[in-house]
């Protein structure tokens, strides 16, 4: 089955989906975030600081792929999406979901990669070698931006490969299994994957081929325009969080942010390590919302609709990106 064959049924129900899409009377609150992704905010959700600057019960449910992200948001069922990839992102907006970036939550190119089988013994310098090979990517997904770039940097075709829809922890077990022959994801599942293999490229080197990897918050529009200050409660209490990594005592957030990812304290301090959480006037600054990450959307766009993912990319994604609740955070 071709990547596209399964990207566009996903892209169409999400786009369905996202036309009976409104925001719900504000009692509680639907969050989505990742497991095994440790991050600063997850020790705010533990002390209820989220709850308590809302003024209601904030209801966190974790999810596997930031694509499930947009098909959550599309049906109603989730509010907000922190830490959403921003490929899944891109995949929904191109095929009409009207979603907004609120944030720029993570920066992290040494925490998305593929794993190559140790046994193939095929690193960057005989890369070639991957030709007719089974790989385990989650579709739609940053990993997938990554993966394609990274064999059109090697000049691998897409098309020669067998490319198998799997979520990280599905993949790194196929990898150890010798199931596959090289796995795509991210976080506490390509710590694992490691074990079994090599990467192609460090995360400077992917960079220098303009592969980015970061996530973002994200919202429905129409939720936004009708709850803009619980929006912009939200965001300020995660920044603050953010502050509190950076400034604080790190030490005694650790342990809550790693039980709370189900990690390890020694995975999640790893995960951390490679993170980079960028500070309110950053984010707002021209490198992010104020036209990079508009730029880089238009250009994972033009990605996946050269690989067939997607039928069509957007002219611009401007209007896919709202920095006022941010601003109103300062």
């Amino acid at each position: 089955m071709s990547l596209k064959s399964k990207l566009l049924p996903l892209a169409a129900s999400v786009a369905i989906l996202a036309g009976s899409q409104s925001a719900l009377a504000q009692d509680e609150l639907n969050v989505a975030y990742f497991l095994e992704w440790p991050m600063p905010f997850q020790a705010a959700k533990v002390a209820g600081t989220y709850d308590e600057a809302l003024g209601m019960k904030v209801n966190w449910v974790s999810f596997d792929t930031g694509t499930a992200m947009s098909a959550a948001m599309a049906s109603g069922d989730i509010d907000i999406s922190v830490s959403q990839g921003v490929p899944p992102f891109v995949v929904a907006t191109s095929a009409g979901q009207d979603l907004q970036i609120l944030d720029v939550a993570v920066s992290y190119s040494d925490n998305d990669n593929c794993v190559v089988q140790s046994s193939l013994e095929i690193d960057k310098d005989s890369a070639g070698e991957l030709a007719g090979k089974k790989v385990a990517v989650p579709l739609g997904t940053a990993a997938h931006y990554g993966f394609l770039k990274q064999m059109s940097h090697f000049g691998v075709e897409v098309g020669g490969l067998t490319v198998v829809d799997m979520a990280p922890a599905d993949g790194q077990a196929a990898l150890a299994q010798g199931a596959v022959d090289m796995a795509c994801g991210w976080g506490g599942a390509l710590s694992r994957m490691k074990e079994s293999g090599n990467i192609l490229l460090s995360g400077s080197e992917k960079e220098e081929l303009g592969i980015l990897v970061f996530d973002v918050t994200t919202a429905p529009s129409s939720f936004v325009a009708e709850n803009p200050d619980v929006v912009s409660k939200f965001l300020a209490v995660t920044a603050q969080a953010n502050a509190d990594w950076a400034n604080g005592n790190p030490a005694e957030m650790l342990s809550v942010i790693a039980k709370d990812a189900g990690m390890s304290e020694e995975d999640a301090a790893s995960s951390l390590a490679t993170f980079e959480f960028p500070t309110v006037p950053d984010q707002l600054s021209g490198k992010w919302l104020s036209g990079g990450a508009q730029a880089f959307m238009k250009g994972v766009a033009d990605v996946f609709v050269e690989a067939e993912s997607i039928d069509a990319a957007k002219e611009s994604y401007a209007e896919n990106v709202n920095s006022g609740p941010l601003s109103d955070t300062q």
